[in-house]
C-alpha cells in the first residue's frame, strides 16, 4: 500500500481539518458552556437546560433524517454532489458566524439557530463522506477515513487554543471584553477556520462517480430509493452492519455531543472543561490513526468492536463519577476510541456499496445515524429528568452499545465491495 496521499486525498481530508472546528467549539465545548451560562442567567434549572439541548439535537436530526435520503438519490446525478455539498456547507457557517450576534439573553434563539448551524454542518458531511468512493480505492479507505478523523482533532486544536485563550483572558480581565463576549469571537473564529479550509475540497474533489441525468429526476429518485431499500434488504451483510451501526453510533454522538453540559452539571468549571476537551482532542488524534493501521492488520470489525467495549465503560464508569479527576479519566476513555469508531464505520460502509450510488447509500447511511441520534438524547434528557441526576442518563445509553455490538457479532469480517448493484461510471 503506497504511504504517499493524493492532491485528492489530502484535499478530502482536509475537510475534517476544517469542519472539526465546529465539532469541538460549537457541538462540544464553547457554545454548551455559553449556552448553559445564558439558560441559567434566565432560571433555567441545570437538568432542564440540559435536556433543552438534548432535544435540540434531536429536531436537527429528525430534519436531517428527513431529507437525507430524498437529497441523496438526487445528488448521484452527474454534477450534483458537490452542490449539494455547498448548500449545507454555506448555511452551516453562516448560521455557525450569525451565533455571534443573538443577544445572550434569548437563549431559546440562540438553539434555534445552533439547530440550523448544525443541520448544515451535518448535512455537508454526509456529502463529503460520499466523496470518500471518489478520492481513494478500496483497499486504502479505512487508512484515508482514519488520516481524515486524525488530522480533525489535530486541526481542531488550533482555534480551539485561540478560543481558549481568549475566553481565560477575559475571565481574568486581561483584555476588556466579558466572557460572553469571548465566547461569541469564538463562534466567528469557527465560521472563518471552517470556510478557509474548505477551499481545497471545492477545487480539488470531484464527483467521479454518478448516474447520468434523466427526465423527471425527482419522481425517478424516489423510484430509486424504493429500490435502495429493496437492495439493503437483500444484502444481508450490509444490513446487519446499519442495523449495528444504528444503535451504537447513537451512543457514541449522544457523549460526544452532551458531554460538557455533563460536566457542568456536575460542577466542573468551564475553564476546567475547556482544558479537558483540548487534551480530549490532542490524544485523539493519534488513536484514530492508530485504529486506521490497527484494521489493516486485525480487520475492521474487531477495531469497531473494540471501540464499542470501550463506550460500555464509559457509560458505567459515568455512574461513579464525583470529581474533576473522574471526568478526566472518562475523557480520555472517549479519546481513544471517538474518532477510530467513527472512521472505520465510514470506510467500512464506503467499501461496501455501489460508487455510482454513493449519495444514496451514505444518504441512507446517514438516515441511520440521524434516526438513531434522535433516541440517544432523547433517552439521556428523559432519563435525567426523571431520575433528577444526568449520569443516569448516561449510563441509560449502555443499552444502545450493548445491543450494537450484539448484532455486530452477526456481521462477518467485510473485504472489498459485497453490494456491486450495477456499472459504475468514471470520468
Amino acid at each position: 500500500m503506497k504511504k504517499f496521499y493524493s492532491k485528492e486525498e489530502n484535499s478530502w481530508i482536509l475537510y475534517d481539518w476544517a469542519n472539526s472546528a465546529y465539532s469541538i467549539i460549537i457541538t462540544s465545548a464553547v457554545f454548551p458552556i455559553f449556552y448553559k451560562s445564558m439558560a441559567s442567567s434566565a432560571g433555567v434549572s441545570d437538568v432542564d437546560s440540559t435536556a433543552y439541548l438534548g432535544y435540540t439535537i434531536a429536531i436537527a436530526t429528525f430534519i436531517l433524517a428527513m431529507l437525507n435520503p430524498i437529497l441523496g438519490t438526487i445528488a448521484d446525478y452527474r454534477g450534483l454532489k458537490k452542490k449539494f455539498f455547498t448548500f449545507f456547507f454555506v448555511m452551516g457557517v453562516i448560521a455557525t458566524a450569525l451565533l455571534a450576534f443573538i443577544p445572550g439573553e434569548q437563549w431559546q434563539l440562540l438553539l434555534i439557530f445552533y439547530m440550523i448551524s448544525t443541520v448544515g454542518f451535518t448535512g455537508s458531511i454526509v456529502f463529503y463522506d460520499a466523496f470518500l468512493v471518489d478520492v481513494t480505492t478500496e483497499e486504502r479507505m479505512n487508512r484515508i477515513s482514519a488520516r481524515g478523523y486524525s488530522l480533525g482533532y489535530i486541526g481542531s486544536t488550533i482555534p480551539f487554543i485561540i478560543s481558549i485563550a481568549i475566553i481565560i483572558l477575559s475571565q481574568k480581565e486581561i483584555i476588556p471584553i466579558s466572557p460572553g463576549v469571548a465566547s461569541k469571537i469564538s463562534f466567528l473564529i469557527t465560521a472563518v477556520w471552517w470556510g478557509l479550509f474548505t477551499i481545497p475540497m471545492f477545487k480539488d474533489v470531484h464527483q467521479r462517480y454518478y448516474i447520468e441525468r434523466e427526465p423527471n429526476p425527482i419522481a425517478n429518485s424516489f423510484k430509486r430509493l424504493g429500490q435502495t431499500f429493496k437492495d439493503i434488504r437483500k444484502y444481508r451483510t450490509l444490513f446487519l452492519f446499519l442495523l449495528a451501526y444504528f444503535f451504537y453510533i447513537d451512543g457514541v454522538g449522544t457523549i460526544i455531543s452532551m458531554a460538557t453540559a455533563y460536566g457542568t452539571d456536575m460542577g466542573i468549571s468551564s475553564t476546567t472543561l475547556l482544558i479537558i476537551l483540548f487534551a480530549t482532542q490532542v490524544v485523539a488524534a493519534p488513536f484514530a490513526i492508530l485504529y486506521g493501521k490497527f484494521s489493516d492488520k486485525f480487520g475492521a470489525k474487531k477495531m469497531l468492536n473494540v471501540g464499542i467495549i470501550v463506550y460500555i465503560i464509559v457509560c458505567i464508569y459515568a455512574v461513579f463519577m464525583k470529581t474533576a479527576l473522574d471526568f478526566w479519566i472518562l475523557a480520555m476513555l472517549v479519546a481513544t476510541s471517538q474518532g477510530g469508531i467513527q472512521a472505520l464505520s465510514r470506510s467500512y460502509f464506503a467499501r461496501m456499496i455501489p460508487k455510482e450510488k454513493s449519495n444514496e447509500f451514505f444518504g441512507f447511511y446517514n438516515i441511520i445515524g440521524k434516526f438513531a441520534s434522535i433516541m440517544g438524547p432523547l433517552l439521556l434528557g428523559v432519563t435525567a429528568q426523571i431520575t433528577g441526576h444526568t449520569s443516569y442518563g448516561v449510563f441509560s445509553l449502555v443499552i444502545l452499545f450493548i445491543i450494537g455490538i450484539a448484532i455486530l457479532a452477526r456481521v462477518p469480517e467485510q473485504h472489498g465491495n459485497e453490494a456491486d448493484l450495477g456499472n459504475s461510471k468514471i470520468v
